[in-house]
């Protein structure tokens, strides 16, 4: 079962450094993540995502890929690859993967501007060793799915000093 965790820090660039220090930590086998995301919440009141994996992209390369085979046995790739690129792109953007974007949407407009938000979606946690790597690293925890005893140690590992 995963678990939602959902960190404000006051810059981007804070978010970003714990969303690398989450990676490093996965990296060790001490956490398993599902999906790590950085909302942004821009001057002009829109949130920004920032995710790790962009669907329209990898929708558009595959589809091209495809279109260009299914082209060359009708001997004309190149409208083949537009096709294929178009509807995989399509269908990229249609896709949601990993935590919905309109949650993290909604969730982040509550957010003051320049502040940004971690969504992680972690599945395994290997949860003292965690603690003690994010001790003192600051944020304000916004939501969880977690327990209660383990949302109060997540709080205070992070405000600790």
């Amino acid at each position: 079962m995963s678990d939602l965790v959902v960190i404000v820090y006051p810059t981007e660039i804070k978010a970003e450094e714990m969303r690398k220090k989450v990676f490093d930590l996965q990296k060790e086998f001490l956490i398993e993540v599902g999906d790590a995301v950085i909302a942004v919440k821009q001057a002009d009141g829109n949130v920004k995502l920032n995710q790790l994996f962009n669907t329209t992209a990898a929708g558009a390369a595959s589809g091209g890929l495809w279109g260009l085979l299914i082209g060359l046995v009708f001997l004309n790739p190149l409208l083949g690859v537009a096709l294929g690129a178009a509807s995989g792109a399509i269908s990229g953007a249609l896709a949601d993967y990993g935590i919905n974007d309109n949650f993290m949407k909604k969730l982040s407009d509550s957010l003051q501007p320049g502040n940004a938000a971690l969504f992680l979606l972690a599945k395994k946690v290997t949860g003292d060793k965690v603690l003690e790597a994010l001790k003192g690293t600051g944020g304000t925890v916004l939501k969880t799915s977690l327990d209660d005893s383990k949302e109060k140690m997540l709080r205070e590992a992070l405000t600790a000093s």
